[in-house]
Formats: structure tokens, sequence, C-alpha cells
């Protein structure tokens, strides 16, 4: 017998898979990893195929050396994602296969944990014990707790005494798997009776298909979900539940534990090594039956699926944009047809691309149009703020917001305030020569950190220090950029010097359980603001939020993007669903400076019907997605007459493919990416737009132009959340 399989390192020779013997006494099947000789070295790989015959010389055919597991580590509706997912991604094998198994496992660096606990054993007898009386101690501390961990023993009484006892049988030892629990917040369950709007949405989703819920925020999907969950659990089978964002998955597994206990596991990438570990074969092994995370959980090792729930659909987190680059959606609806399963998607706001479908039949709709409280949406107030500085306010706050702020504080309830800009400010420049505050390695400005009292890059991590003089011309005017959240903080500090003003962003929550203990400290702190980037503006849940203030609402609109004002109109709803969740009503102040722009007012109204009809019309008009269809092909290399040379190699290949499809492709050109220059590695782009009607076959055309023995890294993306 031979054995199909896939060495497991990332490069493009490697690309293909290998025949090996299989020795008669070795029981491998489909999925094993084994130990394979390969060159020289001795490497591990993945089987992907048995077979009685193969076709390469029996000459050169090696044999595989060991398997390294005794089951298959990749089972078999994984294989046929990965055969899916190189195909309509364009990746690479083992590109793949490292979303399957934790880095962890194939690494071999974490293993299950064992706690080792002492008992006396069933023949004891305080004879054993008369002559020592250290002995005799350990021997009445095991009879009041039955046993005690073997680490604390030796460290209480000493290792010679607790030895002594082990070696003489006073004292057996047992192993106990000590599960690394990623969560340990509080689990409060609630008691809900669900709406005829939420019975309805519960009672539609029947049978295998694609459903959109477009729930108005406050609709109450979360508990839609949870009871599409427990329906698929009593049928015996499982659930993957996605959510976009890890400061939502304190809050989703408050709830999904109190609902489902030990069903449940985490995955997402902020777990300890351990954790990841622990939680990946409690899946694995169908011990947990409800997978929860963010976007890798899509991969969660789970047979049987009964239903697959992405959670705010139209979030970019969803669409990979580093190394194996894919489309969750895509993914998930692979593993739900292949599981005969529904996949429902929930949104707010959903993304224009799905709500076509939708509108097209393609997708079922399934509408809440109204909050679970029977609450009204908290009314949306715009304000100007060129009006704000021609009154001679110029400061970050509008008057309006430093009013309603104040009642809030007042009343001791709780505001939240959105900016989407970490750091003090976007920049720092000089004011006599223009010099410009750039990282080394990337093409974009430094943004300074006062609480560091540095300048970071946002791309590469790197840290300098922050400008008191110009590197150039040595003047000491150095101007700062927009404000982000620490800035914001400060400043409302200055003005509420009583009042807990918490930011959450990236810089605040970098750390292990950072967003848990923001939100836990928001949540029981009265009077309170939280200040925050988009990691605030979904999910969350808190019933005292009676303000949301949006700074800086027009800082998504003008991004030289087609999807730029939905994306403004999506964080501009979202945001403003965080007020009025309960019993109070809530009201929110969004800040522009172009306020009679179309967006804000069907934001401010909560349209998004009137919204979609606007930009359905502008897009079919442009012949822009979901009316087409966009390619990027990106070129990346740290030399740039590397990649340079190579783009305009590939390029001219694609003229050809352009040539021959005129009709269908609609434009094409290659150039500079808008950020030259990440981590040192210099970066190019062919953009292709074309129309639908275009298929499979022109896009295959179009990557094998791509192929060859290139030293850019290439990655193949259709319509990229971001052309940056």
């Amino acid at each position: 017998m031979f054995a199909s399989v896939i060495i497991d390192q990332d490069t493009k020779a490697l690309n293909k898979v290998f025949d090996y013997r299989v020795p008669d006494e070795m029981k491998i099947e489909k999925g094993f990893r084994v130990l394979v000789p390969f060159g020289s070295r001795t490497v591990q790989a993945f089987v992907v195929e048995l077979k009685d015959f193969s076709s390469v010389d029996p000459s050169k055919i090696k044999s595989v050396i060991a398997p390294l597991d005794d089951y298959p580590i990749i089972k078999p509706e994984m294989l046929e994602l990965m055969n899916f997912m190189c195909k309509k991604f364009h990746l690479r094998l083992t590109s793949v296969l490292k979303l399957f198994v934790p880095s962890e496992i194939r690494e071999g660096k974490v293993s299950e944990l064992f706690i080792k606990w002492a008992k006396l054993s069933e023949n004891f007898s305080d004879e054993q014990t008369k002559r020592a009386k250290v002995q005799q101690k350990i021997a009445e501390a095991l009879k009041k707790t039955e046993k005690i961990k073997l680490s604390d023993l030796k460290k209480e009484f000493g290792q010679s005494a607790v030895k002594a006892m082990i070696d003489k049988g006073s004292i057996i030892i047992e192993r106990e798997r000590q599960l690394r629990a990623p969560y340990s917040g509080q689990i409060d369950d609630k008691k809900i009776v669900l709406n005829d709007s939420q019975k309805r949405a519960i009672d539609a989703v029947a049978g295998q298909g694609v459903y959109l819920l477009h729930g108005v925020t406050g609709s109450g999907k979360t508990e839609v979900y949870m009871r599409l969950i427990s329906k698929v659990l009593t049928e015996g089978k499982n659930a993957i539940m996605l959510v976009p964002e890890i400061s939502l998955t304190p809050q989703v597994m408050s709830n999904f534990k109190a609902r489902f206990g030990g069903s449940i596991a985490l995955l997402h990438s902020s777990l300890s090594a351990g954790e990841r570990f622990d939680e990946w074969r409690r899946l694995f092994s169908g011990e947990a039956r409800v997978a929860v995370g963010a976007r890798s959980a899509i991969f969660a090792p789970l047979e049987r699926l009964g239903i697959i729930i992405i959670d705010e659909q139209h979030e970019q987190s969803y669409i990979s944009e580093s190394n194996p680059r894919y489309d969750t959606f895509d993914v998930a609806k692979f593993r739900a047809e292949f599981n005969g399963a529904p996949l429902v998607v929930g949104s707010a706001t959903p993304s224009v691309d799905i709500y076509e479908q939708a509108k097209c039949g393609e997708v079922k709709l399934i509408e809440m149009p109204t909050r679970a409280n029977g609450k009204e949406l908290p009314k949306i107030q715009i304000i100007d703020m060129m009006n704000e500085i021609r009154m001679g306010n110029s400061g970050i706050f509008s008057t309006q917001l430093i009013a309603d702020l104040a009642n809030v504080v007042n009343e001791k309830k709780q505001a939240m305030i959105f900016i989407n800009r970490r750091g003090f400010s976007s920049f720092m420049m000089c004011r006599e020569c223009g010099y410009l505050a750039k990282c080394n390695d990337c093409d974009v400005n430094l943004v300074y950190h006062r609480e560091d009292n540095r300048l970071k890059c946002h791309y590469c991590g790197k840290q300098y220090k922050a400008l008191d003089r110009c590197p150039n011309c040595g003047s000491d005017k150095i101007k700062q950029g927009a404000v982000g959240t620490e800035r914001i903080v400060t400043e409302l500090q200055s003005i509420f010097k009583d009042v807990k003003i918490l930011r959450m962003d990236n810089d605040t929550t970098s750390r292990k359980g950072g967003h848990e203990k923001i939100l836990s400290e928001f949540r029981i702190t009265k009077p309170a603001i939280l200040v925050g980037t988009q990691m605030i503006a979904k999910g969350h849940d808190f019933e005292d939020v009676t303000l949301v203030g949006i700074i800086d609402a027009d800082q998504s609109l003008y991004r030289g993007d087609y999807r730029s004002t939905e994306r403004c109109f999506q964080l501009i709803t979202q945001v403003s669903g965080r007020a009025g969740r309960s019993k109070f009503e809530g009201k929110v102040d969004l800040q522009t400076y172009s306020p009679r722009h179309y967006v804000y007012k069907f934001a401010a109204n909560y349209d998004y019907k009137g919204f979609f009809k606007k930009e359905e019309n502008l897009r079919k008009t442009a012949v822009f997605p979901p009316f087409s269809k966009i390619i990027r092909i990106l070129f990346s290399h740290c030399d740039e007459n590397v990649v340079r040379d190579e783009l305009k190699l590939c390029y001219n290949k694609l003229l050809k493919v352009r040539e021959k499809y005129f009709d269908q492709i609609i434009y094409m050109d290659a150039m500079k990416s808008p950020i030259k220059r990440i981590k040192n590695s210099y970066r190019y782009q062919v953009v292709i737009r074309m129309k639908l009607d275009g298929g499979d076959e022109i896009e295959e055309e179009i990557f094998k132009c791509t192929e060859g023995n290139l030293k850019s890294s290439v990655f193949f993306e259709v319509n990229p959340e971001s052309m940056s």
C-alpha cells in the first residue's frame, strides 16, 4: 500500500503530494501525521490518500518511518475542505492544513496537563509511620482531605518524607487531567421569554441553506442563536458560533456557558498555548460540542455539524488579510453544505453583497425589525462641527456632547465615546520644514502614544523616540495630527475629574484577559465613560449606557474605497445600538464636518433599506461589486527591483488574457500599493475589475499568469476588503 502525503513545510516547491510506501505492519489512515524521509532529513507529513498503486518509479519510493499519533488528526471533512480552499482562494496545501491543526500539536510544544494527587493506600496502617513524626503528620492531613496535590504535600512536609511513604506503599499517586480553562468570568443565565419576532425567526430556519437574520440592534438575535443551537444539540448534532471580535467572547461565553455548560469550547488567537490545545482536543474528541470564537473557530474539528452561525456578518475581520487569505463565509458555506446544515448569518447592517443575494432569493431573509424590549432605537442627533468652529468652539467635543455627558454623570449612568483611531495623535510633523515622522520599515506615518511617550508603527509594531525637536532642521515647532483614544481620555479627564474613564483599544487589551477586565470594570462602575475604537461598537449589552458619542464620524467616509459609505453607515448604526438597551432611553451625538452627506440621513433614521437602495443604484451604475468582481494580485519582496520586474512579467501575460476576454474585463492596471512598503517588503499590485458573467474560467487564467519561479510573495484576492 502507498500513502500520498503533504510535507509540513509551506513552500511553493513542496506544494504537491509525494508518494511513500507503507510497511505491511504499519496501520495508518487518511488524516494521520507521519514521519517520512525527505532528502537527507526526516520531516513531518500529513497522509491525504491511501492507494494500492503508485505511478512513481518503485526504486525511488521511500517508506513511511512511523505514525506520530494513534488516530487521524485531520478528519475526512477537513481534507475535502482543504481541496476546496486551495482551489477557491488559490492557496498552497500546507498553508491550509496549518489552519486545521494548532501549531502546539504540529510542533509538539504542548501536551495534556496532568495533576498528580497523593492519597493514602487502602492497606495503610498507623504502624507504618509510628517511628516517623513527619510521616504521621502527612497521614493525618490525608485522612482529613482524602487527597492532596503531590506538589503541595512536598512543599509542606518535605520531599524526602513524602518519597519515603510512596516507596513503602503508604501513599499512592493518581494522575488527573487538568483543563486549562480559557474563561472564568461571571455566568448568569437570564430567563428570557421569546417575543413573536424571535419565534418566527427560529421557525424560519428549517433545513439546509443560507439564512440572513436582519435584526436591528437589541432585537434579541443572540437568544435566537442559542435556541437554534439548543435544537441541534438535542438532535445529537454540533454547532459553530462565530463572533467578529475577541472583545465579544467574554460576553458571549458568559451567555453560552450559562446555557450549555461544559459543551462549550472557546477558540481564538488570544488563548495561551495550553488553553488552545485543551479546547481543540475537547472539540476533536466530542467532549465539547459547540465551538465559539472568532474567525479561526470555523476550522473547529467538529463532526455532524447541525448549524453554523456568523454573528455581525458585515464585519471585515471575517476576511483573512494575511497568509493564508480566505473568506470565512465561503468556508462556512462549504462546511454547512457538506453536513447538510443551515448557515445563519446575522446583522443589523448586513453587507450590500449578501443583502443583494437575499433580494434575488439566493439567501433566505428573516427580519427582526424591533427591539426585544419594545423600546425605540436611540435618537441620533447630527452635530455640525463646522458650525461649532464658527461659534468659537475649536475643541474635540461639541457643546451638546459635553452637556449630554454632564447629564449622564449627574444621573449616575454610563456613556460610550467612539473614535476609530488609537494613540494620542495620528502623526508628528515639523511646522518649519514639513518633516513627517515615518516608520523605517513601512511607508506609513508613526502614531504618537503619549502614555509611553513613543512613536509607534501600527503595521510592524516598531517604536521610536517621540519628537521634541525636528531631526531634519532642529526646530521645536512640532505639530500633532488627528486625535485618537488616548487624547480623548485625557481631555475627558480634565473635564470630568471625578468620573471613571476607561479606554478600550488594541493598546489596553493586548494582555491576556484585557477585554474582560475593562468590560467587567465598566459594567459595575457608575457613572463611567468608556472610550474605544470599533471593538466597543458591536455586541456589547450594558443596561445603563444612555449616551453614545461618535467623534469624527467622517473618518471612514473618505477613504477612496467603494465600500467607504457602507462601512460608515455600519459603524454608526452598530455603535448607536449600544445606547438605550434596557428601560432607560438612549441618545447618540454624532459629530461630523459633512452633515449633509446622504449616509447620515439614512443612519439617523436607521433606514438600512433606504441606504441599500441608494448604494445599490450607485454600484450598479459604476459596475462595482456585487455587480462585478474585483481581483487584486499583490506582489511583495524586500528588493523593489525584483518585485517591480516580476510584476511587469506577469502583467504582460495578463494583457493577453485581457485581450482574449476584452468584453468581460472592465478595467485592469498595475500600480504601487497605496501602502508601498510594510515590514521592509515593497508592495506592488494588479487590480482587475470584471463582469460577473466572466465566471471561474477567466479567474483561473488570471491566476495562472502568476505561476512560475517568482521570488516575490504573491497573494490573490477576490473582492478584497482593503486595497491598501
